[in-house]
């Protein structure tokens, strides 16, 4: 898997996206999201806080970035029924004129041996993980194609890549992003919309819970350590504006992908 390469000149390329571009964030209201919208709003953007259960952390949120120097606002979606994705979209879109990121990072974990999984948890699971992004690539990419511009970054695991016991389903649905995501890449490369993932590594979240590494159990981290999460966030930062890269997966810890 790819690290982020060293800068180049680009002194002869488009301008890269910058203050009063618009991003996009599902899961805005959790951990991981938290971090990557105050990441954009640092930074100046217009930033769309997705939430379908927590109002009041998204709306948090969304006042968070204002104060930051960004502009905020929190939208709601059922990321299960395509109707509700295309309508956040559609009102995200009205809103502020465009789309130019959409980082779908919406998702839910499960932690249950293959033979103890009952069909309903995979069912559930995969829905949310895989289908739902699914319909935010689809929501999302209509607009960037109509812009020829824009980039999507997938949150997508190391589970995913290498799997994990107990881990059955929430691999497989993480497994099913990369598909995904190399794939709308190919085919939107022409347009100029770039479709990335990112493997953001563990950090103590609601997300994770229980399954969190002891921090004296990460034998499989080079580095021994788990990522810093502002960190990740500032990568996630970093992709969007990268101009060249597109189906690509990035590793943001240092456990050594096979």
């Amino acid at each position: 898997m790819p690290r982020f390469p060293v800068p180049h000149d680009t002194s002869n390329a488009p301008s890269p996206l910058t203050a009063r571009s618009t991003v996009l964030v599902t899961g805005g209201s959790g951990g991981i999201g938290r971090a990557i919208c105050l990441e954009f709003g640092r930074a100046g953007w217009r930033v769309g806080v997705h939430y379908h259960t927590r109002k009041d952390d998204a709306e948090h949120i969304a006042a968070m970035v204002k104060e930051l120097g960004g502009e905020g606002r929190a939208y709601r979606a059922d990321l299960r029924h395509a109707a509700c994705v295309r309508q956040m979209v559609q009102d995200c879109t009205a809103q502020w004129g465009r789309l130019d990121v959409m980082v779908c990072n919406a998702g839910q974990a499960s932690s249950r041996l293959l033979l103890r999984l009952k069909p309903e948890e995979w069912a559930s699971i995969i829905e949310i993980n895989l289908t739902g992004t699914f319909h935010c690539l689809q929501s999302a990419g209509a607009v960037m194609l109509a812009q020829r511009a824009g980039s999507v970054i997938v949150v997508s695991s190391y589970a995913g890549v290498q799997g994990g016991t107990g881990q059955t389903v929430y691999a497989a649905s993480k497994a099913g992003l990369l598909g995904l995501v190399k794939t709308a890449a190919r085919e939107w490369g022409g347009s100029n919309v770039r479709v990335n993932a990112i493997l953001p590594g563990w950090h103590r979240t609601a997300l994770s819970g229980g399954t969190m590494p002891d921090p004296g159990n990460l034998d499989d981290h080079v580095l021994g350590r788990t990522p810093d999460l502002q960190e990740v966030a500032g990568s996630v930062y970093h992709l969007a504006l990268l101009k060249d890269a597109s189906g690509q997966v990035w590793n943001l810890d240092s456990r050594i992908v096979y």
